[in-house]
């Protein structure tokens, strides 16, 4: 998953309002250990998330390939008109550029609903896998002894020392799920279409 998700910064923000309930209805000195944890990496790389996403993939796999016909046939009508443009009629050369156009209209509009879906998608899988994961975290920080535990991929810096517990929740959530580690081969190999711009209409 390369986006952020929107459950991220509440995830952080409940476990640290945890972690903090727990230190201070205690008479033991709070903790100040502080770790990081990359969120959408956990979720990812868990066995359920690697599932999940690659039957994702899988679904999105016709519009993704109709996305890159559609950007292939656009590159060659641009190449047509950087070639040959100057040997069309009038009425020709602006057919061309009216054709790549509305190609190009279509294409991004296509792309656009093709992200919202992957999103969508990939919002699914992390709501179906975080309340499990939140209640690992939780435990892990407690019996760890940290203070806060931070999504790394919020902070803007930090030490190269702090301990980066991701792995350790992802071999925990591994550990209480029946899910098994997919094959290698059942990742789908994808290449995603490029973004509108890199298919937009050649001027002459």
């Amino acid at each position: 998953m390369k986006r952020t998700l929107l459950v991220v910064t509440l995830t952080v923000l409940t476990l640290a309002l945890a972690a903090a309930a727990q230190t201070s209805s205690s008479n033991a000195p709070a903790p100040t250990k502080i770790g990081v944890i990359n969120i959408q990496q956990a979720i990812a790389r868990t066995n359920e998330g690697q599932r999940d996403l690659q039957a994702m993939e899988k679904r999105l796999t016709p519009k993704r390939n109709e996305l890159q016909s559609a950007q292939t046939e656009i590159e060659n009508l641009q190449e047509q008109l950087k070639t040959q443009g100057d040997k069309l009629n009038e009425t020709a050369h602006a057919e061309l550029e009216r054709n790549i156009a509305t190609k190009t209209k279509r294409f991004e509009a296509d792309y656009e609903d093709y992200e919202t879906d992957t999103q969508s998608q990939e919002n699914e899988v992390a709501r179906q896998i975080m309340p499990t994961m939140m209640k690992i975290i939780k435990k892990y920080t407690t019996d760890s002894g940290y203070a806060v535990i931070l999504d790394i991929s919020s902070i803007v810096s930090a030490n190269a020392n702090t301990p980066d517990i991701t792995q350790a929740i992802i071999d925990a959530y591994n550990a209480q799920s029946s899910v098994a580690p997919p094959s290698a081969e059942s990742a789908p190999k994808t290449t995603s279409p490029a973004k509108p711009g890199a298919a937009s209409p050649t001027k002459k």
